[in-house]
């Protein structure tokens, strides 16, 4: 397509009619070219006579409403053989976006991009958790996906729930955020800060464990660790009593000293990666959630190994976890058995976490010091009547309570 004739683009290119062109590229971008309607626009006496002219009619000085359709005829009539749209493109600098070509395309991209979203949960087992919902809201509300391109949004989503899913099966939790990113991202730093899958990933498990968006580096790494991926060896530990390695090692015979002299330890990652056998063949370790409790059990001279995992297991924790036959005590609230149902899930069973134990446990409770359950109700997969009996009592009881019971278990005396 040839350009405008010289005397005709310097014509209708002259300062008095530049307004004008502006006005119209974009109402023709917002409209996807489409030549219908009118503008409106000031013309002083160099601009009228030029527009006039080109329209064969006589127009003087003021507000002119300009009809698309007439102004198109008459430069396809012109010299310029061009319709308008092609001669606001050379009068403006280029060729003009269709925007609503535009929208309707990142539209059907978005759609794509949920549909490959609903998939990859179903895929991952995740569709029917409770906290995919409100996720995939934050998701849809825009933030990161919306800053991405289409070819970038949907391989950054994919990492993210192949990273949530490796984490809350308990895949990602025997080794640190960089190994998890290269198994899932291709890349070491692929869930670093900043990064799009990290992004996404930290911020839905934040929502699988009823956390707060983290809004510095300092909790996106704390979030990291109570998830169970650490982000250093040393900084995470996890608290024992009573552990006594049954190995020959020096580190080994250190833990049954620390047992003698009734002392608690704390491991951190670094120190369990290096640690030979932990237990004796067919042993099996108690844990509990609180560390109050772990103290009062500690007190009362319980003889045998307990670990304490501080809430929600962190990295050193998960990786403890998962090196030992547990059973496992938490609170009866709902965050207590979210995070009872993730470390049973992993392989722990429950210790007097049953429907029957939280009766009797919420009867000790004095009707003047109980308090109601807050909170979303979580699901009790190791005891299905838990859930609505709980919700029924509607009382919540914190491991500190049932001391003695758990103190009987261990055969403190």
């Amino acid at each position: 397509m040839t350009a405008l004739p010289p005397p005709l683009h310097d014509h209708l290119a002259a300062p008095s009619l530049a307004p004008m062109w502006t006005v119209l590229r974009e109402r023709l971008e917002r409209t996807g070219h489409a030549i219908r309607g009118a503008i409106v626009t000031d013309l002083d006496e160099d601009g009228a006579d030029r527009l006039g002219g080109l329209l064969g009619r006589n127009l003087q000085r003021g507000t002119f409403r300009v009809q698309l359709a007439d102004l198109d005829v008459a430069l396809r009539s012109s010299a310029a053989g061009r319709g308008l749209v092609a001669v606001v493109a050379e009068l403006t600098g280029g060729a003009l976006r269709d925007r609503l070509a535009e929208r309707a395309q990142s539209q059907a991209g978005r759609e794509q991009l949920w549909a490959h979203l609903d998939a990859l949960l179903v895929a991952a087992g995740l569709a029917d958790q409770d906290w995919v919902a409100p996720w995939t809201d934050w998701l849809h509300r825009g933030g990161v996906l919306t800053r991405l391109s289409a070819p970038a949004a949907e391989p950054a989503l994919s990492m993210a729930v192949r990273v949530i899913a490796a984490v809350l099966s308990g895949g990602g939790v025997s080794r640190g955020l960089a190994a998890l990113a290269t198994e899932h991202t291709g890349t070491a730093h692929g869930l670093d800060d900043g990064t799009p899958a990290g992004t996404l990933a930290l911020r839905g498990l934040a929502f699988a464990v009823q956390a707060p968006a983290p809004a510095s580096a300092a909790e996106r790494r704390a979030l990291w660790q109570r998830v169970g991926v650490s982000t250093d060896e040393i900084s995470g530990t996890v608290l024992v009593w009573a552990l006594r390695p049954p190995g020959t090692d020096r580190w080994s015979a250190m833990m049954r000293e620390r047992a003698e002299l009734g002392l608690v330890t704390h491991l951190t990652v670094h120190e369990l990666e290096r640690a030979p056998t932990l237990t004796a063949p067919g042993e099996v370790m108690h844990a509990c959630e609180n560390p109050q409790v772990l103290q009062q059990l500690s007190a009362a001279g319980v003889d045998r190994p307990v670990i304490c995992t501080s809430g929600n297991p962190a990295a050193a924790g998960s990786l403890l976890l998962d090196r030992l036959s547990v059973r496992y005590h938490g609170d009866f609230d709902w965050p207590g058995i979210a995070i009872a149902r993730r470390i049973i899930l992993r392989g722990a069973t429950p210790w007097r976490l049953g429907s029957d134990d939280y009766l009797e446990a919420a009867a000790r409770i004095p009707e003047d010091h109980r308090l109601a359950l807050t909170g979303r109700p979580e699901t009790t997969p190791w005891d299905e009547r838990l859930q609505s009996v709980m919700m029924a009592t509607d009382v919540a009881v914190h491991e500190e309570a049932i001391v003695d019971v758990l103190l009987a278990d261990l055969g403190a005396t």
